[in-house]
């Protein structure tokens, strides 16, 4: 079963369990799937949608930031839940160690001594491990190693 069946299935597992939130957020990412679609005019591969999920988590942790500076809780508390409800269809994430461990062995490989060489460490580590890790955890574990 393809990711994008089984979020089908999960929308419509939550419209029987009455579970509205679920439903809400899990809708919200058909739509987006169907969006790209429409627009691209292509079937979209679980690796794509798997970006479209990463992107929509992305946008989630910005507002959430927004909202915890303006005060308002019951956003911060809207736009985690969603996230939590995108996050099982993601691939295993690294832990930290994990990520260091990958992010070395990629500095061995690229040869990246300095600061200077992070676009190297950046790219080979983005497409490496796409889909496991935020790119904004692998800059600041290259960064910490590379310094």
């Amino acid at each position: 079963m393809s990711l994008k069946d089984q979020i089908n299935t999960d929308i419509k597992e939550a419209m029987k369990a009455k579970d509205s939130a679920k439903r809400d957020a899990l809708r919200l990412l058909s739509s987006a799937f169907k969006q790209i679609e429409v627009d691209e005019r292509k079937e979209l591969s679980d690796d794509d949608i798997v970006k479209i999920i990463q992107k929509q988590i992305k946008q989630r942790n910005d507002a959430i930031a927004q909202y915890k500076d303006a005060g308002r809780d019951d956003l911060v508390e809207k736009e985690s839940s969603e996230i939590s409800y995108y996050e099982p269809y993601l691939p295993k994430q690294l832990s930290d160690d994990e990520l260091t461990a990958a992010i070395k062995e990629i500095i061995a490989k690229t040869g990246a001594a300095s600061m200077k060489d992070i676009g190297k460490v950046m790219g080979t580590a983005s497409k490496e491990l796409a889909g496991q890790v935020d790119g904004k955890r692998i800059n600041e574990c290259a960064k910490a190693l590379l310094s």
